[in-house]
């Protein structure tokens, strides 16, 4: 099937709700000819979870059905569609396109694998909305691309987000996942740039597709993230590897991945009057493809070459199920039998229709060596053509360039046209130091070639038919093929140039040690790196600190780390041993939402309900700042509650704020920790470290600072002093009673921390018992 290639989005989404809160996602990729289903209870009235996938995705399309099923209190997803994806098209459906029980049949005649592995033999009742939505979606593909999906082709998920890392979409906005928030940065001139820009030097479009994809939903499974790391250690260890495999990768098309699943679409049968002119346009792309997957094919043994003695279980899996593979020869042995072997995959307009009208071999069918003889033909008459002007008009320098919309046309300088051109010349343009035009002799002649060139690729087309149908068998080893390429572009050309450190992913704590920003390292060669540890015993931290102190650019940091080591990716860190994570939930940030009339503190609820109400205990939450935006009181209580809700649940939560009221949190729960950025006073200013340390802040009432520079009389200054020095001493004493009152729960809270680190420790048998021993003495003696 035809595709406009590059980075333009391909992929087709069906949505349909219920009055339940229900939702149903069918999402096709044209490229890749697969299939994602989801179907999620939409636990936000925004539709936070729905836009989350929608931007996963990025469709082209979003197919609805009329809007007569939105659930109380909540718009509706057509409505959704309406307001915040305008620029995508929308198609309306009729309510009969969503048949569920015809999506079941369909994916089931279509799916590369058995039912019964997709589990939708025992979810098909549960799972209705998303198979409905799956009809819908294929019906339009068929009835719009005028293909039928070829049987067993299809690589179908079920449920497939649900086994990645969950992104919510303000979170991915929050942390420049895709695009930064600002790009510039104060006191240096170069550009900021957002994570996907920083790692996408893949070299294939599927290759940055599949990166942009691991950005927004990284993996859960430890055993794969492991491969990965594993992988990434050979490449490391290994530079004949890597450089042989980054060498071979360049063999194989850039468009590899959209040429091998363009097998998994049979064009219909349709009259040439329907048809028209876009027949031979159709005939040319099936051409294209073929030489494109013969140049694939040929590539395959440099690729089994180098992976021959690669040790990893991913390059050794790739190599067995890929290089291995008897159905790449047989597929490539069929294509040498009707393919000419000097037949090239072109980039040059010209270079390439020439290829693909002589792709064939001569002498199996008689209408087309005919065609390409005429083909020959008009193509030397128009360069005699061109010879003949240059000898006529004394104009050495023309040249015949060729583009695929014009055909043939004359480029002639400006410093080579004396007065007027000839009569003969028409259609003149400038363009740049050079004239460009044509004549009507060479319009004609270019009718004719293009018309033997469409001829030559209808009965091309015609020859292909028996070895397009002996591929189709074979489709799922391409879709495979298409794939790998894709995985190991992204290792090896992405990957691979992070010069990092390799994280540990387990059950236990999450320790970073001179942990780095990824984005802004790059940019400050000074960058301050930090630690943070959480576990099971202490999974909230509270950070203090004065504002551009660095705690948003340090709660971003872990985030950022938690994503690059659950994609199987190194990491900018000393050391880091990773719980892995199911979502990550961020509130950063203080803005108003004019389109849907919220104020600054109304968008700050919405945001952290919607944290609250989908949050896990294998959950990361970032909050920063939160409750600023009301009342001192009514801001405190709701940070406190926040607080003690998220405590209960076991998520790690890092909680910047500057609120220190909630330094009280620490003195009751022991599983709270206070780090506090570092910060000096020099001549009544503040200068600072950016360095992370723990406690509560030690700096005096810096904005009291800041106001008496500011200028306000000094009378005023004295009374606010006085205000905050009694407050404070009220604050100090209700720590002191907290303190003796929690000191043995805060105890029993440290031994247990402890024992959790030496749960997960690598150390042998005597040092774990020394250990244990020294932990004893310490509790003992009241020492923790």
């Amino acid at each position: 099937m035809e595709d406009d290639g590059g980075e333009r989005s391909s992929i087709v989404v069906g949505l349909i709700e219920n009055r339940a809160k229900e939702v149903g996602v069918a999402a096709f990729d044209l490229r890749l000819a697969s299939l994602h289903l989801s179907q999620y209870i939409e636990t936000s009235s925004s539709y936070q979870n729905t836009k989350t996938l929608l931007q996963f995705y990025d469709p082209m399309v979003i197919i609805v059905s009329p809007n007569k099923l939105a659930p109380d209190g909540m718009v509706g997803v057509s409505e959704l569609v309406d307001r915040f994806y305008a620029t995508v098209k929308k198609v309306v459906m009729a309510r009969g396109c969503f048949d569920d029980t015809k999506g079941a049949v369909l994916i089931k005649n279509l799916a590369a694998k058995e039912p019964s592995a997709l589990g939708l033999d025992t979810y098909y009742k549960q799972y209705y909305l998303c198979l409905a939505a799956a009809a819908a979606t294929i019906k339009w593909i068929e009835a719009e691309k005028g293909v039928i999906v070829t049987n067993h082709s299809l690589v179908v998920t079920f449920n497939g987000s649900f086994a990645h890392m969950n992104i919510d979409a303000t979170s991915v906005q929050n942390l420049e996942i895709i695009e930064p928030l600002y790009s510039t940065l104060w006191g240096t001139s170069n550009k900021k740039r957002s994570l996907l820009n920083m790692f996408k030097t893949t070299k294939t479009v599927g290759g940055s597709r599949l990166l942009r994809a691991n950005l927004l939903q990284p993996l859960k499974d430890i055993e794969t993230i492991n491969a990965r790391l594993d992988c990434l250690d050979e490449l490391m260890s290994n530079e004949q590897l890597f450089f042989g495999l980054a060498q071979v990768l360049r063999k194989f098309p850039k468009e590899s991945d959209r040429v091998l699943c363009h097998f998994c679409f049979k064009p219909k049968k349709i009259t040439n009057k329907v048809v028209g002119v876009d027949c031979a346009r159709k005939s040319q792309v099936l051409v294209s493809s073929i030489i494109l997957l013969k140049t694939a094919l040929d590539a395959l043994p440099l690729l089994s070459r180098v992976l021959k003695d690669a040790k990893c279980f991913l390059l050794a899996n790739v190599y067995q199920s890929v290089c291995e593979n008897e159905k790449y020869t047989a597929i490539r042995k069929r294509i040498g039998e009707v393919i000419d072997e000097d037949v090239l995959h072109a980039r040059v307009s010209f270079v390439a229709r020439t290829q693909q009208c002589f792709a064939v071999k001569a002498g199996i069918d008689g209408l087309l060596d005919i065609a390409r003889r005429s083909f020959c033909d008009t193509s030397e008459a128009i360069h005699n053509l061109a010879n003949k002007y240059r000898e006529d008009f004394k104009l050495p320098n023309l040249k015949l360039p060729f583009n695929n919309r014009q055909g043939f046309y004359f480029s002639i300088p400006h410093k080579d046209i004396q007065g007027k051109l000839p009569s003969q010349f028409i259609q003149v343009l400038k363009h740049g130091n050079n004239i460009h035009c044509s004549t009507l002799e060479l319009a004609s002649l270019n009718v004719r070639n293009k018309s033997a060139a469409a001829e030559c690729y209808v009965r091309t087309e015609v020859c292909l038919e028996e070895l397009v149908d002996a591929i189709r068998e074979d489709v799922s080893a391409l879709t495979l093929l298409a794939e790998v390429l894709c995985l190991l572009d992204m290792i090896v050309n992405s990957f691979a140039h992070a010069i990092s450190t390799k994280p540990a992913d387990h059950n236990g704590p999450m320790a970073i040690d001179a942990g780095r920003h990824p984005i802004l390292e790059t940019i400050h060669n000074d960058f301050v790196p930090n630690n943070i540890f959480l576990s099971e015993a202490s999974n909230m931290v509270l950070i203090m600190g004065p504002n551009m102190s660095g705690k948003s650019t340090y709660l971003q940091q872990v985030c950022l780390i938690v994503i690059l080591a659950q994609m199987g990716c190194y990491v900018p860190a000393r050391f880091a041993t990773l719980r892995v994570v199911d979502r990550i939930f961020t509130r950063m940030g203080a803005v108003d939402n004019l389109e849907s009339n919220s104020s600054t503190f109304m968008t700050e609820m919405k945001e952290t309900a919607f944290i609250m109400q989908n949050v896990s205990q294998r959950s990361l939450v970032i909050m920063d700042e939160l409750g600023r935006a009301t009342s001192s009181s009514d801001g405190f209580a709701i940070a406190w509650s926040c607080c003690e809700h998220l405590l209960s649940l076991k998520a790690y939560t890092i909680f910047a704020t500057h609120m220190e009221n909630l330094s009280e949190l620490v003195t009751i729960y022991p599983n709270v920790k206070i780090l506090h950025f570092d910060v000096d006073i020099k001549n009544n200013r503040l200068e600072f470290k950016f360095q992370l340390k723990d406690g509560p802040r030690h700096v005096p009432h810096y904005g009291l600072l800041l106001a008496e520079v500011a200028g306000l009389p000094s009378s005023v200054m004295e009374t606010a002093r006085n205000i905050t020095s009694r407050m404070t001493e009220k604050v100090v004493k209700r720590m002191e009673v907290n303190c003796l009152q929690y000191h043995p729960v805060q105890m029993a809270y440290h031994v247990a921390q402890r024992l959790i680190c030496l749960k997960y420790s690598s150390q042998d048998e005597d040092s774990i018992r020394e250990a244990l021993h020294n932990l004893k003495e310490s509790y003992i003696h009241g020492m923790l």
